[in-house]
């Protein structure tokens, strides 16, 4: 409700741009909505992606701490099982375990978005998964690979955005940080033009969120030796 979230969105520490310190946590940030009802469902979807992201850097020993918001800790580390909306559905195409991951998690937010009608949310996922979708068929070309084994819940995706020169300026990045630097300026050129800032909706926080866990994983990268 716009009413409520007058005090929510007022009473949170203005964003930097990108590369700038994050001025709270994610798990600060679900602290504060935890009365926030829809919000708080809105948030909470969108800050699993990076409990995820950090479970993924944790398994492949990128990361030696991790700072879940949603998820607990130990799932997050692989010592407990993830939640039954992460679990893989059965597909007729095999995938690696962290696609088939990432497809449930895709599909559970997206079930959270059309349940809730979230306009912001329903967007930010088509345009994550069109962004990811478009970087895992270059990755298949180059290899010489057949790219639909690689694609993670591409009903979900945009199918009119082109990502040819965002492509094209990964690849000729310097090393993997700086690509992924690319990408991450490109999601956030699309959240600065799609936040609704002083909307003062349930969506606003979404994307406030969205903004924040930019912010925190290019902290955390930066910090990375």
């Amino acid at each position: 409700m716009v009413a409520n979230n007058y005090y929510r969105v007022s009473a949170l520490p203005a964003l930097g741009d990108l590369g700038t310190p994050p001025p709270l946590t994610l798990a600060d940030l679900m602290e504060h909505l935890a009365d926030a009802g829809r919000a708080q469902a809105l948030v909470e979807a969108i800050l699993l992606a990076d409990d995820l992201m950090q479970r993924e850097a944790f398994l492949a020993s990128e990361i030696r701490e991790v700072a879940p918001a949603v998820l607990t800790a130990a799932q997050v580390r692989g010592d407990e099982a993830l939640p039954d909306h992460l679990a893989p559905a059965d597909e007729a195409t095999p995938r690696v375990a962290s696609d088939a991951v990432w497809a449930a998690y895709f599909h559970h937010a997206a079930g959270v978005a059309d349940r809730l009608a979230s306009p912001f949310l329903a967007e930010w996922i088509a345009h994550e998964v069109a962004l990811r979708n478009a970087l895992a068929a270059a990755r298949a070309r180059a290899l010489g690979l057949e790219s639909a084994p690689y694609l993670v819940a591409a009903d979900l995706g945009r199918s009119d955005e082109d990502f040819a020169a965002v492509i094209s300026e990964w690849s000729a990045a310097a090393d993997p940080l700086a690509g992924l630097r690319v990408l991450d300026r490109v999601r956030w050129t699309w959240l600065v033009e799609h936040d609704g800032w002083f909307s003062f909706a349930d969506d606003e926080l979404a994307a406030y969120a969205a903004k924040l866990m930019l912010l925190v994983r290019w902290q955390r990268l930066t910090r990375q030796p």
